[in-house]
């Protein structure tokens, strides 16, 4: 049983509060944190959470459809945007991050996506990183799901975990069509892309139960909420970290109208690939170039603190449907109260899902190793905003390369914490990248220019079939592109001697630090190939591991579990 008294004793002692370890952020990693550490009831967890809380009340968060609401929304969404890309006409690309207990899991498409295994290969060949390979993150995977919708049985998922998922059920008319269409296109059907076999096309696994919205809120930080050593505080904004020479001792914060102080053993940071690099750089972490800037008095000289920005940028194919087959009519607000009322008595209906119940991976090219391409199918035409083309009916492709060699970055222009960072992504501005692009678009139109699919399509409403050359799909990417919402890699993991590494990857701890720590996307030492949310809660499985000082799972190795690769003899090299 924990020590009630020495909780209280710890809490009041002094005018300053003192807590065991401090996470600012009750996002992904946040919430897989705050429980599997707090689980020790020996340890006082405090979680600082600038958004509001995830009520239960609150639909746009909890019914699975209505995602596009709170994207936008102040109160919902930090609301990032980009600097002018200088490949992209100048435009400003909106990035939506959840400003919410839940973080982005409380607002996203709550699609569940693994990536790829060689994704890990590829990030336990570099240097440092040995414990960071497929057969090490497996278990985690693993120790996490509760895989429903596919074999009970299977030993590459987990089947008892916190996050349950539902599989598709991808079976309308579209759906059924989509799966013909590939098999058609020359192209592999796959039952579970999270299991032996990613490349290919089938139904995806989404984070809904019950017909709501499983955010890692809920599956993780709510059902903790109970013990006393754990507690979160909402709308309570972190302004720097506290230093004593270059050890973190606490975080500033405003809460309640005042700023307020709470010193700490560990400080763990998981805002994410843009809060978690600004608060470093606002507390004196990062180039001291970028810091002296902005007025910021230097602790630590970490130059890659921001950098190696990487996102996934996609656009819509969309066509029109000639069938009254698609989702299409529930756009229409007349309908909403209807479904609405239908979802809140029953948590069934058109709204008990995000709609993207299928989709897949591919190679752009023979000379590929692995899938650099994702497809999301949706049954529907519109936007993450919710606007929609014309007509009664259309479906969609969501797709865009996974890969890019592009690199932005992340950096204070402020020392006020109130002032957003300056972001760049650089989308476009290599050769790879705009060959994979157009090659991701002529991939697409193979896919759906089969007689399954032709069986209920016109035309091409977006792009539209006038756009063909090399120049011209460039061009429509250049204008109506939108990110993934995948930003990550800001905060690398790397060994000490690699000044692009700001992040330990045996304990996670700010290189040149002590008791600062970062888990989220933005560790990643290169983006995994699928919907980032998964790898995310997957490395604060294995991080709360790290921190809390315990002997990681044993590793899964390819001999015991192998994966599909359909060039197993050819060289790994970390970049590609």
């Amino acid at each position: 049983m924990p020590n009630l008294s020495r909780l209280v004793r710890k809490r009041a002692s002094g005018p300053v509060e003192h807590r065991d370890v401090v996470i600012v952020g009750a996002g992904s990693a946040g919430s897989v944190l705050a429980n599997r550490l707090s689980a020790d009831f020996t340890t006082d967890v405090l979680v600082l959470e600038a958004g509001r809380m995830d009520s239960l009340w609150d639909l746009y968060i909890h019914m699975p459809s209505a995602f596009s609401f709170p994207i936008g929304n102040r109160f919902y969404d930090w609301a990032y945007e980009s600097e002018p890309e200088p490949e992209m006409h100048g435009r400003r690309i909106y990035h939506a991050r959840g400003k919410v207990v839940g973080g982005s899991s409380s607002i996203n498409g709550q699609i569940y996506q693994r990536g790829n295994p060689m994704d890990y290969v590829g990030w336990g060949a570099r240097p440092g990183l040995e414990n960071w390979g497929w057969e090490h993150c497996l278990p985690y995977f693993k120790r996490m799901e509760n895989a429903l919708g596919g074999p009970e049985n299977d030993p590459r998922r987990g089947h008892d975990g916190p996050l349950r998922m539902k599989r598709g059920p991808a079976s309308s008319p579209l759906f059924q069509a989509f799966f013909r269409s590939i098999e058609q296109a020359g192209y592999h059907y796959t039952p579970d892309v999270n299991g032996y076999r990613q490349e290919g096309f089938g139904p995806f696994d989404a984070n809904i139960d019950g017909g709501r919205r499983l955010s890692a809120a809920r599956a993780y930080l709510h059902p903790a909420l109970s013990r006393p050593n754990l507690e979160l505080r909402t709308r309570a904004f972190t302004t720097r970290v506290l230093f004593e020479g270059t050890r973190a001792v606490g975080v500033e914060y405003e809460w309640k109208g005042r700023t307020r102080q709470v010193r700490a053993e560990k400080v763990i940071l998981c805002g994410g690939a843009f809060n978690s690099p600004h608060l470093l750089q606002l507390s004196g972490v990062g180039d001291e170039k970028v810091l002296n800037k902005a007025g910021v008095n230097v602790v630590r000289h970490l130059p890659g603190v921001g950098e190696n920005l990487q996102d996934h940028l996609e656009v819509y194919v969309q066509y029109n449907c000639t069938q009254p087959v698609s989702s299409q009519p529930w756009l229409e607000k007349w309908r909403w109260p209807f479904i609405g009322l239908q979802w809140l008595l029953t948590k069934k209906g058109p709204v008990a899902t995000s709609h993207f119940e299928a989709g897949g991976f591919a190679r752009s090219n023979e000379d590929e190793a692995y899938p650099n391409l994702m497809f999301h199918f949706l049954p529907l035409a519109m936007r993450y905003d919710g606007t929609k083309p014309e007509g009664d009916h259309g479906f969609q492709f969501h797709v865009g390369p996974m890969y890019s060699d592009t690199k932005g970055h992340v950096r204070l222009t402020s020392s006020d914490p109130h002032t957003k960072p300056e972001i760049i992504f650089n989308y476009l501005a290599t050769d790879q990248d705009r060959r994979e692009w157009v090659e991701a678009i002529r991939v697409s139109r193979r896919l759906l220019d089969t007689p399954a699919m032709r069986e209920f399509w016109d035309r091409e409403t977006s792009p539209g079939a006038e756009v063909q050359s090399e120049e011209e799909i460039l061009e429509w990417v250049r204008r109506d592109a939108e990110t993934a919402l995948h930003p990550s890699c800001t905060c690398a993991m790397g060994p000490a001697e690699d000044e692009a590494a700001v992040v330990d990857p045996s304990s996670m701890r700010v290189h040149g630090t002590e008791g600062l720590y970062v888990v989220d996307a933005s560790v990643m030492p290169r983006i995994t190939n699928g919907n980032i949310y998964a790898p995310t809660m997957m490395i604060a499985e294995k991080a709360a591991d790290l921190i809390a000082g315990k002997t990681p799972l044993a590793p899964i190795t390819q001999e015991e579990l192998p994966f599909y690769h359909a060039k197993q003899g050819m060289p790994l090299n970390p970049e590609d």
